[in-house]
Formats: C-alpha cells, sequence, structure tokens
C-alpha cells in the first residue's frame, strides 16, 4: 500500500464525518425552507431590545443607551468567566485566592452599585 492510500485511510472518518455534516445540516436548512411558516407574525417584525423598528434605514441614529447596557452586560458577564476556573481550583489556591476573588467581587459588586444608582440599567 502506497504513503498516498494509508494517508487517505488515514483520514476516512474524517472525511465521512465532513460528509456527513454537510448532508446533514443541508437537509435541515432545504427541511427548514419547505416546512416552515413564511410569513413572520407583526410582533416577530416589531422592535425588540434596541428600540427602533427593525426594517428601517440603516443608517438612522438609536439611543446611545443600548450600547451601555451592551458593555455593561459583556463587563459583568466576564465576572462569570473568572467565576469558573476560580471554583474548579478553588482547593489548590488555599485561602489566598479565596480572598483575591472576594476582593475582585467586591469591586464589581461596588462598580454594578453605582451604575444602578445613576440609572445606567434603565431604558425609559
Amino acid at each position: 500500500m502506497s504513503d498516498i492510500e494509508r494517508l487517505a485511510l488515514d483520514y476516512l472518518p474524517v472525511i465521512i464525518f465532513l460528509v456527513l455534516g454537510a448532508v446533514i445540516s443541508g437537509l435541515f436548512v432545504v427541511g427548514s425552507l419547505l416546512l416552515a411558516p413564511s410569513e413572520p407574525d407583526p410582533e416577530k417584525n416589531s422592535a425588540y431590545e434596541c428600540g427602533f423598528n427593525a426594517f428601517d434605514d440603516a443608517r438612522m441614529k438609536f439611543d446611545v443607551r443600548f450600547y451601555l447596557v451592551a458593555i455593561l452586560f459583556i463587563i459583568f458577564d466576564l465576572e462569570v468567566a473568572f467565576l469558573f476556573p476560580w471554583a474548579i481550583s478553588l482547593g489548590k489556591i488555599g485561602l489566598l485566592g479565596f480572598w483575591s476573588m472576594v476582593v475582585f467581587l467586591g469591586v464589581l459588586t461596588v462598580g454594578f452599585i453605582y451604575e444602578w444608582r445613576r440609572g445606567a440599567l434603565e431604558w425609559e
């Protein structure tokens, strides 16, 4: 058996997986185009998170508070991302690691309370 045949045989499961994934994905796309209802309900086309109509001029100005809420969400979402590795390694890092995270959470809590009192989380 030549090197190319051996290499193709080694990668055969990967090729089968990719082809099967592409076929199944294509079937799902075609199936949703054929079977899904195509008339969206007026509620679906109404203004959602950003506060303006979904099908309007893309260059229109809209409220900067949407950006502020999005940035605050990212900041506090990163807090949760730091909590998972900390919780897993808590047994190894000891009391210094525990109190470091308490200080980190305290600073973020103070920042959250400050933003809350300033009204950054209020939409109206």
